[in-house]
């Protein structure tokens, strides 16, 4: 959390006694504190150049955190990733099950328990069934616990690539849809914030920093599909290649699951 400064909190109340004072004729005007005072001033353009303004700045930095979740073809993923323009490194879950994923180039891997691994076996269908079940959970054991290499042929590596990619994953988020108007004045983790919205919120809300670099803070997406909080804008972090023995090339399409 960032605390809201002293000097700021300081200055509200020296207005609001200064305003106290000021109490007849036309002496009250202007006495109301100045939500854009001290800030980037962002807050004071129309709610198209802040949502540009946002984007800019999330495309400037090397490096953000996000953490929330993503609706997409009607199943939820929720996200705690790291990004780079190199690649990237967090978790996902979803229905339940969560996974480990790091990619580092064109490079993608996925670590899971084997509970995730076995997930496709089917129990139905007698004998050839169980012997099918029997080389699933098999191979389940094997991959549990491994940075297993995605091929990029395998349907998974179209899937959650993307989950990785700063410039793919931002460029599709940090849009709202409809006519944009600003809504406001607000807090994200002690942080001012300017908040802009596409159609009365129905297009999506995005909150942008007034402090420092205008960074997009919290993102809610248009249709209820997921709401995203970004932090750490420019911090590094490593991103290491697996040790080898906890690397497995799977080197053919992976378990349906």
């Amino acid at each position: 959390m960032i605390p809201i400064s002293q000097g700021r909190s300081r200055r509200a109340v020296l207005a609001g006694a200064v305003c106290a004072l000021l109490v007849t004729g036309t002496a009250l005007t202007g006495c109301s504190e100045d939500p854009n005072e001290g800030t980037n001033g962002v807050g004071r353009l129309p709610a198209d150049q802040i949502q540009s303004r946002a984007q800019k700045a999330a495309e400037s930095v090397g490096t953000v955190r996000l953490h929330g979740s993503v609706v997409t073809s009607g199943r939820t993923y929720t996200l705690d990733m790291r990004l780079k323009e190199q690649g990237g490194v967090g978790s996902v879950t979803t229905k339940g099950a969560t996974f480990r994923l790091l990619r580092i180039g064109d490079e993608l891997y996925l670590k899971a328990d084997a509970g995730f691994w076995g997930q496709g076996a089917d129990g139905a269908g007698g004998g050839a069934a169980e012997e099918g079940d029997a080389a699933d959970a098999a191979a389940a054991e094997k991959l549990a616990s491994k940075y297993v290499k995605v091929p990029q042929g395998d349907p998974s590596y179209k899937k959650f690539i993307g989950f990785t990619d700063k410039s793919v994953l931002l460029g599709g988020l940090l849009t709202l849809h409809g006519e944009l108007a600003t809504d406001g004045h607000h807090e994200q983790a002690g942080v001012r914030t300017i908040r802009v919205t596409g159609d009365e919120g129905s297009g999506g809300t995005l909150d942008v920093s007034l402090e420092g670099k205008p960074y997009p803070l919290r993102l809610v997406r248009a249709g209820e599909a997921g709401t995203l909080t970004f932090s750490a804008w420019g911090t590094d972090f490593p991103l290491e290649e697996p040790a080898e023995d906890e690397t497995l090339d799977y080197g053919k399409q992976l378990p349906t699951s």
